[in-house]
């Protein structure tokens, strides 16, 4: 070990027993971007960087563990992703479903995939699905896999769903636009029954969500780190939790 090693090591002790455990995010939600630009800085494939990405997930949800967050959200494919080249689009679902898969058989968390499986190839959707049935009885953290993922999608979706339930209470639209509210909306989202995320964590640099988790981040905190995905470390997971501690959150106002 390196006197660098070393110097990091001090430095992530004394940020972790610095750390208040009373304010600590129980949901947070992570966009893991950079993993292309990490490849073109390190001269290595855009699949290399892919997996790089897919191999940090189990060492963030290793730290979520320590410190107490119950909810983790990753945004791992959008529906924007799509629009990817074929080749680089069929590495990657290849490496998601690998991850997912490898995230459920360690049985410690509850794999939870929110999108739009409909649209994803169906050895992927089955992949996810088969790995929510295997970890469904899990006491752990809940590991929201966002794949085929976008915001707005997820609100129509809901609207959508609210509306076939209602219809088959016999209500008509005229009853529906009387009584419906927010957490009427908020029962048909992926995340139903789960807390709104506390905070939202972007990588590489980017201060934008690009449409993640466009109706639970409302009352969120944001924190935008340089780091590429892959290069993301628990000093700067640390670092994204004292950051949080030390907001005076006010919740819309």
């Amino acid at each position: 070990m390196g006197v660098r090693d070393l110097v990091y090591g001090v430095y992530e002790q004394r940020l972790a027993s610095g750390l208040d455990v009373d304010r600590t995010p129980k949901h947070i939600g992570v966009i893991l971007d950079g993993n292309r630009r990490w490849a073109k800085a390190y001269g290595e494939t855009v699949a290399t960087g892919h997996q790089r990405g897919a191999d940090k997930i189990h060492d963030l949800l290793g730290w979520c563990e320590e410190t107490g967050i119950g909810v983790v959200t990753l945004w791992l494919l959008s529906t924007d992703n799509f629009n990817r080249p074929p080749e680089e689009l069929a590495a990657l679902t290849v490496i998601i479903s690998n991850v997912a898969e490898s995230l459920a058989e360690t049985g410690r968390w509850r794999i939870n995939p929110v999108g739009a499986l409909d649209l994803l190839p169906q050895e992927l959707s089955t992949a996810l699905k088969d790995c929510a049935a295997q970890t469904a009885d899990i006491d752990g953290i809940i590991v929201n896999v966002a794949v085929g993922y976008g915001g707005r999608r997820e609100i129509a979706d809901a609207v959508r769903s609210l509306l076939y339930d209602q219809a088959e209470k016999g209500l008509t639209i005229e009853d529906l636009a009387q009584v419906i509210d927010i957490d009427h909306i908020a029962e048909h989202l992926y995340t139903k029954g789960q807390p709104d995320p506390d905070l939202v964590i972007r990588t590489s640099g980017e201060q934008r969500l690009g449409g993640f988790l466009l109706w639970q981040s409302a009352h969120s905190e944001f924190y935008f780190c340089e780091a590429y995905w892959p290069a993301f470390r628990k000093i700067d997971f640390l670092r994204a939790l004292r950051d949080f501690s030390r907001r005076q959150r006010r919740f819309g106002a």
